[in-house]
């Protein structure tokens, strides 16, 4: 909104297309989420308190959590409303990437409200049957899936890319629909699984939602995707301000939400958010970062897997209890040294994550350089002006090869004297 607003004022002051710049809106949109965040909060925490909408807790939990019993919940809604907010304000209106995103987040939002409200209202610690649950995530992913397959305007866009090789990609065709359905669905679940404890959920959320910023911008740069090798999708860098606008949410309801929480998000804020990673990982095509980044909610769910496959196959149990995190809790820990340790494994893979767009293998071969032509480029010189050594040979021509310190194609840069 804002975008087009400042597009409108640069024909009375050219200042106004600073706006235009996507880090500076990515960046404003976190600001705004998170000022939004800081000021509603207290209000919303008070609102909640009024109307005794709090957290119901299941008799088989971890005793030290039936002090949090009353503690207000559903304060995902705010998060959905702030990064919804902050999006269509600082976006630009017209990218679908952005409309995909937000149209599933507040759609896995609207399951998670049906499934507190079945909680805290009717006082129902199942809350909505795990059945309808799965029933309505998968019409909303196979819905969304189908769009993005039905609209893909480049092969890369439904293109399977895999980390730490360059020349490794599997053009999925119709399978790209049940693939990028499984990462929704099973994205969403994860972080769900993951908020059991303060503050536990929304800080990975937000430092994975900032990787995948980052990726978004880089994918819909296409110099820096041309030198990181990586699939150039048009349009999806507008994600940054959506990322950025879910970072900035997230940041300010930990501001209440830190232990000794004030306010739990409750599925309303898990399972949206969680839609919302899975959804911009298929968008930029890195379904394989999104699981190294989220790690942490890939270990809680596995932790469950692992624990409900044993106790039906042989009746014991692997871990004290699943998730995980109240395993390590019932082993003694504080709740603060769980929730922190496993903050500081999230800031490590999404880090490695990240570096997975850098290290990467070439499948290239070895008679091909990346030439220089200090004399007029001959037949046989490819686009990207590489040539292979035969071909410089036949030319009769003499080729003189450095380590290039830009590591600009492969590790050698060459110049050729004809």
């Amino acid at each position: 909104m804002l975008m087009w607003l400042s597009a409108q004022l640069v024909s009375f002051d050219a200042g106004f297309a600073v706006f235009q710049y996507l880090t500076l809106r990515g960046i404003l949109a976190a600001f705004t989420a998170l000022v939004i965040s800081m000021v509603v909060g207290p209000f919303v925490i008070e609102r909640l308190n009024r109307l005794q909408i709090g957290q119901t807790i299941r008799a088989e939990g971890p005793q030290s959590h039936f002090e949090k019993a009353g503690t207000p919940t559903m304060g995902g809604a705010l998060i959905l409303c702030t990064v919804l907010g902050s999006t269509l304000l600082w976006t630009d209106l017209n990218s679908r990437y952005v409309w995909v995103a937000l149209l599933t987040t507040v759609a896995f939002g609207a399951i998670g409200w049906v499934d507190d409200y079945r909680k805290v209202i009717r006082k129902d610690t199942r809350g909505l049957s795990a059945r309808w649950k799965y029933l309505w995530q998968s019409l909303c992913a196979f819905g969304v899936t189908l769009y993005l397959f039905d609209t893909a305007l480049v092969p890369e866009e439904t293109t399977l890319y895999i980390p730490f090789f360059k020349d490794v990609a599997w053009a999925m065709g119709w399978l790209f629909v049940p693939f990028s359905y499984l990462v929704v669905v099973g994205s969403s679940n994860a972080v769900n699984l993951t908020d059991g404890l303060d503050g536990l959920a929304i800080l990975p959320t937000v430092m994975v939602a900032t990787g995948l910023g980052v990726i978004a911008y880089l994918t819909g740069h296409i110099e820096f995707a041309d030198y990181l090798n990586i699939a150039y999708l048009p349009g999806t860098g507008e994600l940054v301000v959506f990322c950025g606008a879910i970072a900035g949410a997230g940041l300010g309801f930990l501001w209440f939400n830190t232990y000794p929480a004030m306010i739990f998000m409750g599925d309303v804020g898990a399972l949206a958010l969680g839609a919302a990673l899975g959804v911009v990982a298929v968008m930029t095509r890195h379904e394989i970062v999104l699981f190294i980044m989220g790690g942490i909610f890939v270990l809680e769910t596995v932790s469950v897997i692992i624990q409900v496959t044993s106790f039906k196959l042989t009746g014991n149990r692997v871990f004290r209890m699943a998730p995980i995190h109240h395993h390590f809790e019932l082993k003694g820990w504080p709740e603060p040294r769980v929730i922190v340790r496993f903050w500081i494994i999230t800031v490590m893979l999404v880090l490695f994550g990240l570096a997975t767009l850098k290290l990467r293998r070439a499948n290239v071969d070895p008679l091909q350089y990346h030439c220089e032509f200090r004399a007029a480029p001959f037949d046989g010189a490819r686009r990207d002006g590489s040539v292979s050594r035969a071909l410089v040979a036949a030319a009769g021509c003499q080729v003189h090869c450095d380590r290039n310190p830009k590591g600009i194609g492969i590790s050698l840069r060459c110049s050729c004297r004809c």
